[in-house]
């Protein structure tokens, strides 16, 4: 650790005194005489964060529904655009399709056989009942009355896929409430059940991806609270929304040497997948850190570091930043409670240990 003299000074600035006197010999050799130090005392916070990481605003893998034509056919009329917010069961588009036209027929005839197959199992039950007629007859007919019923349900649900009209056209509609992702199809255009002519996303939750440091994530589980920072509009105050780490990856991502991470948030102004954003890991309740003001930070050889008060001079330490906000950072590792730091002529002092 490395350690400036500091000569105490006799007069507070700004006091009278005779300026004509020659300065000291220790004020002329002292390095620190001339400079104005401020210091502040290491405080201990209680509830303190693990740390900050980068993410990214992403939908959950569930929010995506993919709408499909159960029949092929052509796009009469479509109702929505991308970006467009939609209710559940709202109509998105009308489309043609000749198998409508057959399955309609189906059904007719589904029900008029259902009927015709009622009628018969209950006469036959009747003779069965005063012994007319075998009791055999009577079960058989019954089989093809399940059986009619079984074909209706059948021509009943191919009908309802669709939603299909008696002119041969089927309506698409929105399986869940959210915003139009993709419209791929256009009036007049094809429509095929092997790709979805419309995507909808779910508005309701969203998910962070994050990427953690190696060090970070080894203090990182699932279940962690995290809070993460979203601007709404421009000049007003920012909203802290909450949510908690789902997974965190065994492995370390080759590309980006970081612990990839995944955590849930719920729905917010501000909230839009794509967004990046900052992720405060809130850690486990009772856990503390220590707390000085953000000028007392600096960077030194890459590491994040503080200057601390020992006896008439200054010690320049290496310490680990858990998070940065509101002119105040959290300290992890590296300072102790009550310990005094320099939170002004940092650069000063900077500067004289590079000398």
């Amino acid at each position: 650790m490395l350690s400036l003299a500091l000569t105490a000074l006799t007069s507070l600035p700004g006091c009278s005194g005779d300026t004509s006197e020659a300065p000291s010999e220790a004020a002329t050799t002292d390095p620190l005489s001339g400079l104005d130090i401020q210091t502040s005392k290491a405080a201990e916070i209680s509830d303190a964060p693990v740390g900050e990481a980068p993410g990214r605003i992403v939908l959950p893998p569930e929010a995506r529904v993919a709408v499909t034509a159960p029949f092929p056919g052509a796009a009469v009329r479509v109702f929505v655009v991308e970006g467009q917010a939609v209710r559940r069961g709202q109509a998105l588009a009308l489309v043609r399709a000749p198998q409508t036209v057959q399955i309609r027929g189906e059904l007719a005839r589904a029900r008029s056989q259902l009927g015709v197959a009622q009628a018969r199992a209950d006469r036959l039950k009747q003779l069965a009942d005063e012994g007319i007629i075998a009791r055999a007859r009577s079960e058989e007919a019954q089989a093809e009355l399940a059986q009619a019923r079984a074909s209706l349900a059948e021509q009943q649900r191919l009908a309802s896929l669709g939603g299909t009209g008696p002119d041969g056209t089927m309506t698409l509609r929105a399986p869940i409430g959210g915003k139009v992702a993709h419209v791929g199809v256009d009036a007049g255009g094809p429509v095929d059940g092997m790709e979805a002519p419309f995507v909808i996303e779910g508005t309701g939750s969203y998910q962070v991806e994050l990427q953690l440091s190696e060090a970070l994530a080894r203090k990182v589980s699932p279940g962690m609270p995290i809070e993460v920072e979203v601007a709404t509009r421009e000049g007003a105050e920012p909203i802290m929304v909450g949510g908690q780490i789902l997974t965190v990856s065994p492995s370390i991502d080759p590309a980006t040497r970081s612990v990839l991470a995944r955590a849930s948030i719920g729905a917010a102004p501000g909230i839009v997948a794509g967004r990046n954003v900052r992720v405060t890991l809130k850690g486990t309740a009772g856990q503390t850190g220590i707390a000085i003001p953000a000028s007392a930070v600096t960077r030194i050889n890459g590491s994040d570091s503080v200057f601390v008060k020992k006896g008439d001079g200054f010690e320049l330490r290496t310490v680990t930043v858990a998070t940065i906000g509101g002119g105040q950072v959290i300290i992890s590792e590296g300072l102790k409670a009550g310990e005094v730091v320099a939170t002004s002529s940092v650069a000063e002092l900077k500067a004289m240990t590079a000398e």
